[in-house]
């Protein structure tokens, strides 16, 4: 495809859920996108330093898109959260605050000029699916997948605004590109729980272990995010949630990069595969 983004891993793909980034570049690598990581990067407060300190967190995003306009490029991640963050601040700053942060800014010899936008993987895939669908070697047509949008992804739908935030397809038709077999769920498009799981941990269980409960009871061989918080809460505290519920059984959750990179053929271990909690073995011999 020949294209090139200025790209924000944000904290938890530099981190907890490496195994994302590791999919993300492989796939991006074997489908002819160039990822530059942005030089000097920050947080982008993943809706917590907002509600703390929504100007500290507005300069910092605001950083954040100055740095990779400075690159001549668009803004591409991976994560949900960091995508609403960032389309967030873009759209503030283009609502009257361009001025007063560029003050900010100037003392660190930046400006945001309101050119770089901020579009998220999944995105990307579903606008070129005709490009690398061909591309697939391994269709994965013994698998049926569960989309699990979470809440960053859709909501709110002025700011992420991609497709319809109550019915939405994308992560549907990347997995029939994929060869596989697309499972609607109730719990497609609910919270994952993780921005609860310390307050309220015990409504954030119900969520993860009804995600997980559902998609196997409807025939899904896993769940499939866009979002690694939604896949740390789902992945990670999905033995607690069991244990809580009292929901047995466990159900694998992949990275949308991961199933795309299956379907494409790329090595397991790029693809970071045995980083789960929930093991992905019975899932792998499968495809």
């Amino acid at each position: 495809m020949n294209r090139k983004y200025a790209f924000f891993p944000g904290c938890v793909l530099d981190g907890a859920a490496h195994e994302a980034r590791m999919a993300t570049e492989a796939v991006a690598g074997r489908i002819g996108v160039e990822l530059v990581e942005i030089p000097g990067w920050s947080c982008c407060g993943a809706s917590q330093t907002q509600d703390v300190d929504p100007e500290a967190a507005l300069a910092a995003n605001a950083r954040n898109l100055a740095l990779a306009e400075k690159m001549g490029l668009d803004v591409l991640t991976a994560c949900s959260t960091c995508a609403l963050m960032l389309r967030t601040a873009r759209q503030t700053l283009m609502n009257g605050r361009m001025a007063d942060v560029n003050e900010a800014l100037a003392t660190a010899d930046l400006e945001y000029k309101g050119t770089a936008e901020v579009s998220h993987i999944l995105w990307l895939l579903a606008d070129t699916i005709q490009d690398w669908a061909p591309m697939v070697k391994t269709p994965l047509s013994k698998l049926q997948v569960a989309s699990f949008y979470g809440c960053h992804t859709v909501r709110p739908p002025k700011v992420m605004g991609y497709e319809n935030h109550l019915a939405p397809h994308s992560m549907e038709a990347i997995i029939t590109a994929c060869g596989a077999k697309p499972v609607l769920i109730p719990d497609r498009l609910k919270c994952c729980g993780f921005h609860a799981v310390f307050p309220a941990e015990q409504t954030a269980h119900r969520l993860t272990a009804s995600a997980a409960d559902n998609a196997r009871k409807n025939g899904a061989d896993c769940l499939l995010t866009p979002c690694p918080l939604c896949h740390m809460q789902l992945d990670m505290y999905q033995p607690d949630a069991r244990e809580d519920t009292g929901k047995g059984g466990e159900t694998p959750v992949l990275h949308l990069t991961q199933l795309v990179g299956l379907a494409l053929g790329i090595e397991h271990e790029k693809l970071g595969l045995s980083k789960h909690i929930v093991s992905t073995d019975a899932l792998l011999a499968k495809c």
